[in-house]
């Protein structure tokens, strides 16, 4: 990988890291465990559309495990990961079908399979599908800030990948 693409890629996760912290700092709008903004995931989903699949998975693994450590909530690690996984391979498959045009909807997508992959991750460790019974919200709020994320991504998208190309 060359320099310059790699100083990309850890700015990108610094920004990414920003908008997370800032995040946590957001008091819940909701009072449903898992639910909230995912602004960080702005930038995952120009990195999917902007770098190849090894690259992208790098830069969102690093902000998980980062993000673990600066937040302070290290035990939520394998939940943030199996979500971000799960959202990540989705985005990754479909990358190639959804147009520019419809950036948004790969990122609403990628909420669901995040959530997806978090609800997995809590029957397992848990031991009870009682954890299920979130599921329909985190869907819900999961698609309102995956269009909201996924706009916002599709925006910037716009304007630094006129000719619709993804780097190598």
């Amino acid at each position: 990988m060359k320099t310059k693409k790699i100083a990309r890629l850890s700015l990108l996760t610094a920004i990414a890291l920003i908008i997370f912290i800032i995040e946590l700092r957001i008091p819940d709008l909701l009072p449903i465990p898992g639910a909230k903004l995912g602004l960080a995931n702005i930038i995952t989903v120009y990195a999917v559309y902007k770098y190849n699949a090894r690259e992208t998975i790098l830069l969102v693994v690093t902000r998980v495990i980062l993000g673990s450590l600066f937040g302070g909530n290290v035990s939520a690690i394998m939940y943030s990961m199996a979500g971000a996984m799960f959202c990540l391979i989705g985005m990754l498959l479909i990358r190639r079908i959804i147009p520019l045009n419809f950036i948004w909807l790969s990122s609403v997508i990628g909420a669901i399979l995040h959530n997806t992959g978090q609800i997995l991750t809590a029957i397992l460790l848990m031991r009870s599908f009682a954890v299920l019974s979130f599921y329909p919200f985190l869907i819900i709020t999961g698609t309102i800030a995956g269009a909201f994320t996924g706009l916002c991504a599709q925006y910037i998208i716009k304007r630094h990948i006129p000719d619709k190309t993804v780097e190598k």
